[in-house]
């Protein structure tokens, strides 16, 4: 039977969640002691530095931390180290998804969206189980850390807390909780939802999420909103996240002035964090690279075709890309390819004679012809494409989603933006992009710790960093989807029992790669 261990969750005022976080630990789990040693010999290492891989390594963890790396015969093994043999096997650091969504958080107008809110209304009071479910799913296919740069910040930092202290096995999990100046799932700036009508549940909600750092900070002069700022961060988020615009690419809303926006960016580096932006126009992403921001949330994802110039400028000041190439590669631009040529036969075969003679055809109807031909996505690619060219720090940000419950679902979710292998995917999609093999495996572990701020701790395969570290049974540089080859997964330098994972199912399903 699971043993169980219940952590307090402060609930926000006025709405009904959790009273306590419960999460299921099978017994026998953690078996390997912390502080223990264990040595990886004869195994190509890869470091995460995007040089030539070591032929016959070895890796010796001592605690939680990597003790020594090098050719096998320059590094001593002591006696009484766990020993794996990696002969013919394949070692990496761990690897980042740089934008994830672990907890419940979304919803939209009831007419598109009933079904989500349905499951937040049902799940919320387990929320936090269901975050780590989702971080745990993450851990199993070989990500060590994750960023989440939206989400219910309270449950999030129990759940990071609680694998923190050593309570639950998950991955190292950094989190921001609402992308400040927006106003929960049920606000204009989030999902085009009015505010009238809204249901007391939502309101509470909207509150939940935001924890004061909602629309009311886009009307806030900067001295007021250095205020607000701080008093955010005093919650505990490890970095921040503004919407330099709203949501949605139309209509395109600025959402901050350069100052307020340079304020977001002071206080949060006066921290020591991270702060990035979420920017869909041109001139909105423009206005926050001059902020001097750290990292931008798929700064691909644009209305427009992303100027030389823009790309030269975060390629200078080295500012962080998080790409959510598994939505414009792999599986995802197949499914576009195939749309396109079935949309195109179909207009082939017969015209529309349903139309009234000379009747011009509205903006918002040459929109939607545009949205059904793919071209945002096909925007979105191509702006990729220039950002990996460009030599810009590149990782990747999959937006891996809950979503709807299983139950409200008439199709099961795509595997591209499921926890875990959606960030595979995603990997696998920046070759695809036009990076090589080592360029993906840096990305995704150099470039994760860089978006990260752990760039001294972790990312790479060096004595006194993190050990986090994954074993291969298949030549990534040889096929980037060899990391699907997954034997071995050791965080902060403990085995990971990969097949006890998650501990409990309450979306996913079990079976290959991933069901949700």
């Amino acid at each position: 039977m699971a043993a169980t261990m219940t952590i307090p969750l402060k609930a926000a005022a006025g709405i009904a969640v959790a009273a306590s976080l419960v999460l299921f630990v099978p017994a026998g789990t953690g078996a390997q002691e912390a502080g223990s040693r264990l040595a990886i010999v004869g195994a190509t290492i890869i470091d995460g530095n995007g040089g030539p891989p070591l032929a016959d390594g070895t890796l010796l963890i001592e605690g939680d931390r990597i003790g020594a790396v090098g050719p096998s015969g320059s590094v001593a093994v002591p006696e009484g180290v766990l020993v794996i043999e990696g002969k013919g096997k394949y070692v990496t650091p761990g690897f980042v998804d740089s934008n994830v969504h672990l907890s419940l958080y979304g919803s939209g107008p009831a007419a598109r969206y009933l079904s989500l809110h349905e499951t937040i209304v049902r799940y919320a009071p387990r929320n936090a189980a269901l975050t780590l479910e989702a971080a745990q799913m993450q851990l199993k296919h070989g990500f060590t850390t994750v960023r989440d740069s939206y989400g219910s910040l309270l449950p999030l930092m129990q759940v990071r807390d609680a694998i923190n202290r050593g309570d639950t096995v998950g991955p190292r999990m950094l989190v921001a909780g609402n992308i400040v100046g927006w106003g929960g799932p049920y606000s204009v700036s989030f999902s085009l939802t009015r505010q009238e009508g809204l249901t007391l549940f939502q309101e509470q909600f909207n509150d939940f999420i935001t924890q004061g750092s909602g629309e009311e900070w886009m009307e806030m002069e900067p001295e007021d909103l250095r205020v607000a700022v701080n008093r955010y961060l005093d919650l505990g988020p490890d970095f921040i996240k503004y919407g330099g615009t709203g949501h949605f690419s139309t209509p395109v809303m600025i959402g901050f002035s350069p100052e307020a926006q340079r304020v977001l960016v002071e206080e949060t580096h006066k921290r020591g964090l991270i702060a990035e932006t979420h920017s869909t126009s041109v001139e909105g992403l423009w206005l926050s690279v001059r902020a001097g921001l750290d990292l931008i949330q798929h700064p691909e994802a644009l209305t427009d075709e992303m100027p030389a110039a823009l790309v030269a400028e975060i390629a200078e000041r080295g500012i962080v890309c998080a790409i959510i190439s598994n939505t414009i590669a792999g599986p995802a631009w197949q499914r576009h390819l195939d749309a396109r040529a079935k949309a195109g036969g179909e207009a082939s075969d017969e015209a529309d004679t349903s139309r009234r003679a000379g009747l011009k055809k509205t903006s918002a109807e040459l929109r939607a012809e545009r949205r059904a031909r793919g071209e945002p996505l096909e925007i979105r690619r191509r702006n990729a494409e220039e950002l990996i060219a460009g030599g810009c720090v590149t990782t990747i940000g999959t937006d891996n989603y809950l979503g709807t419950a299983p139950e409200f679902r008439r199709e099961q979710k795509p595997e591209n933006q499921s926890f875990g292998i959606g960030s595979v995917i995603a990997t696998e999609g920046l070759v695809e992009l036009g990076m090589t093999p080592m360029e993906a495996i840096v990305a995704v572990t150099r470039n994760g710790a860089i978006a990260s701020g752990m760039l001294d701790e972790l990312g790479t395969l060096e004595a006194g960093k993190y050990a986090d570290v994954l074993v291969l049974g298949a030549d990534p540089l040889d096929d980037i989807g060899n990391i699907r080859a997954l034997e071995v997964v050791i965080r902060d330098g403990r085995v990971v029992d990969l097949d006890a994972l998650p501990y409990e199912r309450i979306f996913s399903t079990p079976g290959k790669g991933h069901a949700w």
